[in-house]
């Protein structure tokens, strides 16, 4: 399964992609720094990534639940 390929998880009922991080606490995260545009994106698909990578731990484990330890 992949998350990003097969927009699973990943797009809203309307077929928009679900952004999981707020662009405006990444500039805080880091202030001594300016933050490109396309940092909230790359940042989101690694987010996805992670997820994806739960995911299938879960399920291997026969769970339908993900837990932290699955990340």
């Amino acid at each position: 399964m992949d998350l990003l390929s097969l927009g699973h998880f990943s797009k809203d009922k309307g077929g928009k992609m679900v952004d999981l991080i707020i662009k405006s606490k990444i500039k805080s995260a880091v202030p001594e720094m300016s933050v490109a545009a396309e940092v909230a994106d790359e940042l989101n698909k690694k987010v996805l990534e992670i997820l994806e990578q739960g995911v299938k731990r879960a399920k291997l484990n026969g769970r339908r639940t993900l837990q932290a330890r699955d990340l």
